[in-house]
């Protein structure tokens, strides 16, 4: 991986960018494309775009959804605690006692997650898994009213984290799914670059996948607006390489040991097998995941876009998705980068993507 995008991979997985509130992640993804990519853009629901070889062929797009998921303030009681919605799909265990910051139009405000201390819980209770309405958020306000003049309903907020290297080149953070699928896009798109593909690509950071993806959120809409002639989907997948997965029920997904490529009805066959083959060429390791109906990503939107879009999934390991701590490996990373790059190479304006 290049060094400056991974001199500026903890930034981009600091930035807050819930789904719907995007703005500062997709903004910082903005400048990094701007170093290298012929033109960038955003559209109307905040999606991004970085593109070079205009008019080249065929027309391959590259996506990453870069929202994460969090929380929105739906209440906020007379003595000044906040109650929360999701924003996408939280386990409510790992939230308990956890540090936020939630986005004002006048900055962060810190707060934490409140829950009866265990010495409060009837011990009949004590072993039922705390469920979301049970907690609420406290900013330390001494009122209702005072609350609300820090706060407003509809405010977002996030965990308040900072991305962690562990041993062995992993990394924590946040919001691995999928900010981590933005990076890669736009590292793929520097390796097309310096390749001199004459494919035209534009890699893209959509919003509003961890809301919206089963009803489009912004990969329906922008990729209506590219028109591409294929796409490669980049998020995450469940790495069962931890205690308590069953791999007959999951699969067998490890960290470190290259990016999963999905198989199924959503994935294009043509794609698939000129994926495998330049893993092979390349000699990039790479594994494979069963995924006989819709994928749970942006691709479900993507691949049906017009009169269809020639799909593939590619996937990075992930440990404890949907948590404050999300783990992958950095090798996985420039494989997969490696491999889309590779993966476009390989194009040509006679490529065609119709299944034999």
């Amino acid at each position: 991986m290049s060094t400056s995008v991974r001199d500026s991979l903890s930034r981009l997985l600091d930035a807050r960018g819930p789904s719907g509130f995007e703005m500062e992640a997709a903004a910082a993804w903005r400048s990094l494309a701007e170093e290298f990519a012929d033109r960038t853009w955003s559209d109307i629901y905040g999606s991004s775009f970085a593109q070079i070889n205009e008019g080249g062929s065929p027309k391959v797009m590259l996506a990453g959804h870069i929202d994460e998921i969090g929380l929105m303030i739906h209440h906020i009681d007379d003595q000044g605690f906040l109650w929360v919605k999701e924003v996408g799909g939280w386990d409510a265990q790992v939230l308990v006692g956890q540090r936020m910051e939630i986005l004002t139009s006048d900055g962060p405000v810190a707060g934490v997650i409140g829950r009866r201390a265990i010495h409060l819980i009837d011990r009949a209770d004590r072993e039922k898994a705390a469920k979301l309405k049970d907690l609420w958020v406290d900013i330390g306000a001494a009122s209702g009213e005072q609350a609300r003049e820090r706060v407003a309903i509809g405010d977002v907020a996030v965990v308040r984290s900072d991305t962690l290297e562990l041993g062995d080149g992993l990394v924590a953070a946040r919001s691995i799914d999928d900010r981590i699928g933005a990076v890669v896009a736009l590292e793929a798109l520097r390796l097309a670059v310096e390749s001199k593909t004459g494919a035209e690509v534009v890699a893209v950071a959509t919003v509003q996948e961890e809301v919206g993806y089963a009803s489009g959120g912004g990969a329906r809409m922008t990729s209506f607006g590219v028109a591409p002639d294929a796409a490669i989907v980049i998020d995450v997948t469940h790495a069962t390489d931890h205690p308590t997965v069953d791999a007959k029920e999951h699969g067998e997904i490890k960290l470190g040991k290259g990016p999963v490529l999905s198989r199924g009805a959503v994935v294009n066959h043509v794609v698939f097998e000129r994926l495998v083959e330049t893993a092979k060429q390349e000699k990039i390791p790479y594994q494979v995941q069963a995924s006989p109906a819709g994928s749970g990503t942006d691709a479900d939107a993507i691949f049906t876009s017009r009169s269809g879009v020639a799909t593939g999934i590619v996937s990075l390991p992930n440990r404890y998705m949907h948590s404050p701590n999300q783990i992958i490996a950095m090798s996985d990373v420039e494989h997969t980068a490696a491999l889309i790059a590779g993966f476009i190479s390989g194009l040509d304006e006679d490529t065609s993507f119709v299944p034999a």
